[in-house]
């Protein structure tokens, strides 16, 4: 029967071994750079974020197992490639190297810089293996993304501009339901607040309809279900022009990656990134010179209408009635009316009162394109004198937005713009109605809202008092800043309620007023993700673990053939086994025929001599009692003689 040899089987455990472990470091590094992404499951990935010391000792464990296990197949290849080697002559030098390989160890010999390099680079490659399994099984923190995509209101088209003008004529802009009414009022109001307030360092976050803006809307309405906001039900009367709060549309879904079957993991958190329609405006503000005469702005046109000398202080005393007119186009006078209290002889006080009164002209002021832009005229009286009779253009802009869903809130920021066309001229109106209900609606009795907003931003940053040194350009931006707040909210207001749900038969948007919208969701999750193309890092953790593996086989496979040829009688054969890495062998080895083993003695030349001496590890004759000795090549009569020609020769 074919008897196979214990050392064959041996070294074959070995190479298989080393295998499986270099496949496993291969495979784990292939699945990653395959897939892209790798992550364990959520409950998995909690128990990561919440042990992160027991994680970092379970892959230190992990690591250092894997690395001794390498190791050892090294060193026990080693020895064995040593054994078959000494049963032919070797240089002592030669030898210890491959003692100190078979031990994990280096030598250091100036005088013999190739092997002290080459056992130093091995030493180092079997001291990196630990940081090289480290390096590729410890999971980082890392997002996840995938991409998304899905459809919102279109309001730029022509499809949309028709719908508005049934709205408007079914309606009318000025019969929109009360409760929508205070929701642009406040709403409005709101959001110019946010924007003037921002650019003087006051917080900038701005709520509606549950969903938090950071600064302003920029136009857009949320299209990821958990930045929605409410999630009410509208009633039938509460869609579209109506609106007034409830649950928005999102019609936003997950693209398939080039590995579906990989699930995608609920993670930590989710960060968005969209892009999708917004809308703004170019708003310009600027003091309406004296010689400008063709606005023909007139706020001198008031009288009292009421008077009661007897009233109390919390009673009104008196009343103004004040007719503002300007030129909107064509020599047509535009007038609004505003009523103010007053004492009993007529006069507000400068200090408590404050008035400012706007008419919202819904065209240009060169009146060339009536489609594209719309002009606001105001002034400040009172307390409010530090604003000028000035006038400012608003220019609306469609808009391409990024906007970024992360911590509860929603930032955006405009990529391109467009001005409006012929087409968008009912958008143009509603947003010009929207500017002439705040204009009128934020006038009360003794202020105004808008001009509490400019009086109370700017005082909160300015030292001293607000009409000394006053800085018109500051005053401009607030009142730049806060017109373009409502103009972006008045396009979220319509977006909302035409993408509230009821608005549309089984909330389906159809396809001619819909537009499309896509992003990337990123997700918050522990794993390992491929390696950048800049940082190779995972190729480089490999390394000592293939040049490892590289020598294993390449040791084992030379003691597989050696030990052939001694079954077949090339080079005798030789019975138990010799381990070079094991101390008490060695001296055995020496001490055995002490007269066959001829070295110099300790001094520099002799141990010189003794490294280039030649060597062999011979074996007693089959029958006889199992020895072995080291025996020297070539054999030499006498060891006190060639001290004593080592001596006379130096």
């Amino acid at each position: 029967m074919y008897h196979v040899p214990a050392n064959f089987v041996r070294l074959t455990v070995f190479i298989s071994s080393q295998i499986v472990i270099l496949a496993f470091g291969y495979g784990f590094l292939v699945a990653v750079a395959y897939l892209q992404y790798l992550a364990p499951t959520d409950p998995v990935c909690e128990l990561m974020r919440s042990y992160p010391g027991e994680l970092t000792v379970l892959v230190t464990l992990i690591a250092t197992v894997l690395s001794v296990t390498s190791a050892t197949f090294f060193t026990l290849s080693v020895k064995e490639a040593l054994r078959h080697r000494m049963w032919k002559p070797i240089s002592l030098i030669h030898l210890s190297t491959g003692v100190a390989l078979a031990q994990g160890s280096h030598i250091l010999k100036r005088q013999y810089i190739g092997l002290t390099l080459f056992t130093l680079f091995v030493f180092g490659m079997l001291r990196l293996l630990t940081a090289g399994w480290t390096t590729l099984l410890t999971p980082n923190y890392f997002m996840w993304p995938v991409q998304l995509n899905g459809s919102e209101l279109d309001i730029t088209g022509s499809a949309f501009s028709a719908l508005l003008r049934e709205q408007f004529q079914a309606n009318g802009l000025t019969d929109i339901q009360d409760n929508a009414f205070e929701i642009l009022d406040i709403g409005g109001m709101l959001s110019g607040v946010a924007a003037a307030g921002f650019t003087f360092g006051l917080p900038g976050t701005f709520n509606f309809n549950g969903a938090k803006y950071n600064i302003s809307t920029n136009g857009i309405v949320p299209t990821i279900e958990e930045f929605s906001g409410s999630d009410g039900v509208p009633d039938a009367n509460g869609t579209r022009l109506g609106f007034s709060g409830g649950n928005v549309t999102v019609n936003t879904r997950t693209i398939p990656g080039s590995h579906p079957s990989v699930p995608i993991p609920q993670g930590f958190s989710r960060n968005y990134s969209m892009w999708q329609q917004g809308l703004t405006a170019n708003v310009s503000c600027q003091a309406i010179d004296s010689s400008q005469t063709q606005y023909l702005w007139d706020t001198n046109n008031s009288n009292v209408i009421y008077t009661n000398p007897a009233a109390s202080n919390n009673s009104i005393t008196g009343l103004r009635l004040w007719n503002i007119s300007t030129n909107c186009g064509g020599n047509t006078l535009t007038s609004y009316e505003y009523v103010t209290m007053v004492d009993a002889n007529g006069n507000a006080s400068s200090s408590g009162s404050g008035f400012l009164p706007s008419v919202v002209c819904p065209g240009p002021m060169n009146m060339d394109q009536t489609y594209s832009s719309f002009s606001i005229f105001t002034q400040g009286f009172y307390k409010y004198r530090f604003l000028k009779a000035s006038a400012c253009e608003v220019v609306p802009l469609l808009t391409t937005v990024r906007a970024d869903y992360s911590n509860d809130q929603i930032s955006s920021e405009v990529i391109s713009s467009t001005p409006f066309q012929p087409e968008n001229v009912a958008l143009l109106s509603f947003i010009a109605g929207v500017a002439r209900f705040q204009s009128i609606n934020s006038q009360g009795l003794l202020s105004s809202t808008i001009g509490d907003t400019l009086y109370s931003i700017y005082s909160s940053t300015t030292v001293g008092s607000i009409n000394d040194n006053l800085n018109d350009t500051q005053v401009y931006s607030e009142l730049e800043d806060y017109w373009r707040g409502v103009v972006e909210f008045s396009a979220t207001f319509l977006r909302s309620g035409f993408m509230a749900v009821g608005s549309f038969p089984n909330d389906d948007i159809p396809n001619n007023l819909s537009s499309q919208v896509n992003g990337t969701m990123f997700v918050s999750t522990i794993g390992w993700t491929r390696w950048a193309k800049q940082s190779p890092t995972y190729l480089l953790a490999t390394v000592p673990l293939t040049i490892i593996t590289i020598l294993t086989f390449t040791c084992a496979l030379y003691s597989i053939l050696e030990a052939w040829k001694e079954r077949h009688g090339y080079g005798g054969h030789h019975r138990t086994t010799f381990d070079v890495s094991n101390t008490l062998h060695l001296i055995m080895a020496c001490a055995a025929d002490a007269g066959k083993l001829v070295l110099a003695d300790f001094d520099k030349n002799g141990i010189k001599q003794n490294e280039a001496a030649m060597v062999r590890l011979d074996e007693s004759e089959p029958g006889k009692p199992s020895t072995k000795k080291f025996v020297s090549e070539p054999p030499v009569e006498s060891p006190v003689s060639w001290n004593a020609e080592l001596k006379g020769g130096a």
